[in-house]
């Protein structure tokens, strides 16, 4: 992925109060990290954890209507201000897409979802469809001993966890 491409790290969900403050949805560990999302159209200004998901206040939202005018805008800055990636490690946004292999050669599907139920990353593979039109998903946790290996190009997904 380039390092101009931007990246979601989180969705405005909903409005907070009456004085502007959103809810949000985070893809990323720590977003007080970042100040500018989207091209600099929205600035934070602070993030705290609330009942119902992250709270944030954006520069340029001055109420509730202006808050709930913004639902389901994702946030996203350039893959740049990323922090570079550890062994073993990437982004969601990089596995999402992927063709899915076995690591018997097999093609099993793409890469639709990736979840985090509290385990540990679960990644969600949609087959392609069977004759009846219907596409069949099945979930592999994100561990060595299920993924032994992925690159920018495919996942291959050990075969002791390929659902048939």
């Amino acid at each position: 992925m380039s390092s101009d491409q931007p990246v979601t790290l989180a969705v405005i969900i909903g409005a907070h109060g009456v004085t502007g403050e959103v809810r949000l949805k985070v893809f990323a560990e720590d977003l007080s990290v970042h100040r500018q999302f989207n091209g600099g159209a929205l600035t934070l200004k602070s993030v705290r954890g609330g009942s119902n998901g992250v709270i944030a206040r954006f520069a340029e939202i001055a109420d509730r209507n202006g808050a709930e005018a913004l639902r389901g805008t994702e946030l996203k800055v350039p893959r740049s201000a990323l922090p570079p990636l550890g062994e073993g490690e990437y982004y969601h946004v990089d596995l999402l897409g992927l063709p899915a292999v076995s690591d018997t050669g097999e093609a099993l599907g793409t890469i639709v979802a990736i979840d985090d139920f509290g385990a540990g990353d679960v990644i969600e593979i949609e087959r392609p469809a069977d004759e009846s039109g219907k596409a069949r998903r099945f979930m592999v946790p994100m561990i060595p001993a299920a993924v032994p290996e992925w690159d920018d190009a495919r996942l291959v997904v050990a075969d002791a966890f390929v659902e048939r």
